[in-house]
């Protein structure tokens, strides 16, 4: 990474804030811009700060993660945001994909795949813990409000895109695959999210694994 990444980290344990602010400072290419210990308290400095990614307790007293990551949704925040939590329920899981989180992340993963998770959903990629996985495909199995999104009307580029976030291509791996702009992935993926009313590219590579029944990717 080139340019500083801008994070902002949201969790109501003050240890653990401390523990991954010193994790990220450690790398290059970080810049934890504010804490907070708390969802308003984090969608307001959001809002002050524009970070490029937030790191988003799920469990927190007063207002939770989900209530959060869905105003911040709401209101317009365009930042990355990953789950980082102990839940590994399949309802939070997927509760948290379609609120808009472009990942969910175990704590207990040792703290070298976090890094490597996080930088992965900076490249565009997925980013679930691997032990999730397997939750995720019997959640998916058994919910049955993931509908067909049909009359969506995906033009073939759309379609075509939609299938390599389906296997989990970063923005630059669809780049070369497709041979077209990085500027026109990105608007492809804006409108097909659009259209089929999805908060994030993870809820969209998700469901269109589910119609597809091919196996996710991962990022690891």
């Amino acid at each position: 990474m080139t340019d500083s990444t801008r994070v902002l980290i949201i969790d109501d344990h003050p240890l653990f804030r401390r523990g991954v602010r010193q994790l990220l400072e450690l790398e290059d290419g970080y810049n934890v811009v504010g804490e907070a210990a708390g969802g308003k308290e984090g969608i307001e400095l959001a809002q002050r700060h524009d970070p490029d990614l937030i790191l988003l307790d799920l469990n927190m007293n007063g207002m939770g993660g989900l209530e959060t990551l869905r105003t911040m949704r709401d209101i317009g925040v365009d930042a990355r945001i990953i789950v980082l939590t102990v839940s590994n329920s399949p309802d939070d899981l997927i509760a948290a994909i379609r609120a808009g989180s472009d990942g969910f992340i175990l704590k207990d993963n040792d703290p070298e795949d976090i890094l490597r998770m996080i930088a992965g959903v900076l490249e565009g990629k997925n980013a679930i813990s691997p032990e999730l996985t397997s939750l995720l495909a019997m959640a998916l199995r058994d919910e049955a409000a993931i509908e067909r999104r049909v009359g969506a009307n995906l033009t073939e580029r759309e379609t075509a895109i939609l299938r390599c976030l389906a296997t989990g291509k970063s923005n630059k791996l669809i780049v070369r695959d497709l041979d077209i702009m990085e500027s026109t992935v990105k608007v492809h993926i804006r409108n097909l999210l659009k259209k089929l009313h999805f908060k994030s590219r993870l809820e969209a590579a998700v469901w269109a694994v589910n119609q597809d029944q091919m196996p996710l990717s991962i990022h690891k």
